[in-house]
This record gives structure tokens, sequence and C-alpha cells, in this order.
């Protein structure tokens, strides 16, 4: 289990790397492909707004790539809990505000590393 939890965790802060990446790096080029959706002409005027969005991502992959190398399993399972958390509220709200596949793009991986980390403290 503790080697799942990771493997997810790691997975999650992938995501918000390549989100980040996305974001700030790309908005206007490879975004539009991803977020086929929003209109073209708005790619442009939001550069700023979703290169702050991407930093936001940036946070949320360091906070949960910082939890892989802490040694005491307790203070590392209680990061990982707090940028899971994270991940997955606004992962929830996205699915409510934007769009449901946010649920599963963002959400949905961050309550399962939740659940696995806790099933994994709690056999301990």
């Amino acid at each position: 289990m503790e080697t799942a939890s990771k493997v997810i965790i790691g997975l999650v802060a992938f995501l918000h790397c390549y989100f980040l990446w996305l974001e700030m790096f790309a908005w206007t080029t490879k975004a539009k492909k991803v977020f086929r959706n929003f209109p073209n002409d708005l790619f442009e005027p939001t550069k700023s707004m979703a290169a702050n969005q991407g930093l936001y991502n940036g946070f949320l992959a360091a906070g949960l790539l910082w939890s892989l190398f802490i040694k005491d399993g307790q203070w590392s399972t209680n990061i990982g809990l707090f940028f899971l958390s994270c991940v997955a509220i606004a992962g929830i709200y996205g699915a409510i505000s934007v769009s449901k596949k946010i649920f599963f793009v963002q959400a949905l991986p961050a309550l399962l590393g939740i659940v696995l980390l806790l099933t994994t403290a709690y056999s301990s």
C-alpha cells in the first residue's frame, strides 16, 4: 500500500507539473489542443491569468514531491494528505464550475491517493 500511495502521489505531482508547463509556457500554443472548448480568441488575453494558475499548480506539485522525500512517516503522510486534499478540493470545484472531466483528471487521482495514504497509515 505504501508503494501504491507513493506512485499515486508521484502521478498527481507529474500531472500538476504538466499543468504548470501548459498554463505558464504553452498557453497560446499546445493548450489550445487541450482546452478545445475554450474560445480560441481568448487564449492571448488570458495568458497572464493562465500563468498565475500554472504557478499554483506548481506549488501543489512541489508539496506533493516534498512529501515523498520526508523521512518521518507520519510527517510525510500528513504533508501528502494536505496537498492531495488541496488537489481534490480544487478538482471537485473545477468539476462543478467548469467541466465534469476535471473530476476524473484531477480530483479522482487525489482522492485515490488520500484513501491509499489513510489505509497505509492505519494499517501500520
